[in-house]
């Protein structure tokens, strides 16, 4: 199933000595990033931003004496949209702000993942139970034929547990998303 919603944190840094100039460069690139975003196609309240994260690196006692760069501030914004095609489409595009003097990334960029989800699946729920009943009674048919016995009413059925989960790690926004049921029967000579 394709996912239905997007989290794409965007996160960007800016170095420097100068404690004001730093404030004045984070809101012109928050600025920048924000206008690219919704002349991509992003509503204004699908994007969110964090507070600043400042650095003084020359309050940190373990910090060598010698600092070329006094501060390091890093800054988030997120997309949380349900255009998820739009979102891996503008997320190639994003470079071009680099070439603009944006440096994307931080302390934590790794973890900055897009995250992709399904939330859907109480729409599909009625259909993957009908279909795991009826694979279940197809698997008890060639039991009972192997067997040599008839296949009887339901004695009993469990629904399992619903799981969701990327379908690999390269496609993230597509997901498998698995029920298992447990469905016993009567079977009679």
């Amino acid at each position: 199933m394709p996912a239905d919603i997007a989290i794409w944190p965007i996160q960007f840094t800016v170095t420097g000595n100068d404690l004001n100039t730093i404030y004045q460069t984070l809101e012109k690139n928050t600025n920048k990033i924000l206008n690219f975003l919704t002349s991509s196609g992003f509503d204004r309240s699908e994007l969110s931003y964090s507070s600043p994260t400042i650095t003084d690196k020359l309050a940190n006692q373990y910090q060598e004496a010698r600092v070329e760069l006094r501060f390091v501030a890093s800054q988030s914004i997120t997309v949380y949209t349900n255009k998820v095609d739009q979102v891996r489409s503008v997320k190639t595009k994003i470079v071009a702000l680099g070439r603009e003097g944006i440096m994307f990334g931080g302390s934590n960029y790794y973890q900055q993942n897009t995250e992709y989800l399904f939330t859907k699946l109480n729409d599909i729920k009625p259909s993957m139970i009908e279909e795991a009943t009826r694979k279940a009674r197809e698997v008890a048919e060639k039991f009972a034929t192997d067997s040599n016995s008839k296949l009887g009413k339901i004695k009993s059925a469990r629904q399992g547990q619903f799981s969701i989960q990327n379908r690999d790690q390269n496609t993230p926004y597509i997901k498998k998303v698995r029920v298992v049921s447990t469905v016993e029967y009567y079977l009679s000579d």
